[in-house]
């Protein structure tokens, strides 16, 4: 691991580190209110993704590629916690979990795209390295709306699974539905358009600068 990519691990980490806080209190509240608490779950996320990383990179001399898609991992798991953040602040600001589908599906939309915009700039120039290698112009801008393709099927799927698994969910009290809601149905539409994004990322949009690279 590069020195290079141990710093933008250690970037990463602390993000997860403190985008998980207001998640957490929307979700457990008072549970996990302590100072003591919050700065473990801080440092677990910083220590924890250099470990990964160097973890992988150690395996990937073995299975080739496996770093990249580690890389790919770390930045998707900051594309989640923004994703998830940023939908708990909508719900926050609305003022109740017990929402409608629709209304549910445009939180998701927009913290979605949160996450992806986030997502194109981690990708193109930390995990496929693509920016020091492409031609001007016509080249960065086919990139861009290959890239925006690529997330629009991912957000078909990310949205329309969160809004099922938000559907299926439904009832319950007002505890259920801030587990239901603000967590478990995100995280299955993230699951469910991480892989499409990976490889539609790494074999379409920045395949020819990174063979550049290489």
């Amino acid at each position: 691991m590069s020195r290079r990519d141990f710093k933008f691990i250690i970037i990463i980490g602390a993000a997860v580190g403190l985008l998980i806080q207001p998640i957490l209190s929307n979700t457990l509240g008072s549970r996990v209110s302590g100072f003591g608490a919050r700065a473990a779950i801080f440092i677990f996320f910083l220590v924890l993704a250099p470990f990964a990383l160097w973890v992988a990179s150690a395996i990937s001399k073995w299975w080739r590629g496996l770093y990249q898609f580690a890389q790919f991992a770390a930045v998707g798991t900051l594309n989640t916690f923004i994703d998830v953040g940023v939908f708990n602040l909508e719900i926050f600001a609305y003022g109740s979990p017990l929402i409608g589908n629709a209304l549910f599906a445009v939180f998701k939309a927009i913290s979605f795209l949160c996450g992806t915009t986030n997502s194109f700039f981690w990708n193109k120039y930390w995990t496929f390295r693509g920016a020091a290698n492409q031609e001007p112009g016509t080249r960065k801008t086919t990139e861009f709306f290959s890239f925006y393709g690529i997330a629009l099927i991912g957000w078909g799927l990310n949205v329309g699974t969160a809004t099922l698994v938000k559907a299926l969910g439904a009832g319950g009290d007002i505890n259920h539905a801030r587990i239901w809601v603000d967590v478990v149905a995100p995280l299955a539409g993230v699951a469910a358009s991480f892989l499409w994004d990976f490889f539609g990322y790494k074999y379409f949009v920045f395949k020819k600068t990174e063979a550049a690279a290489v």
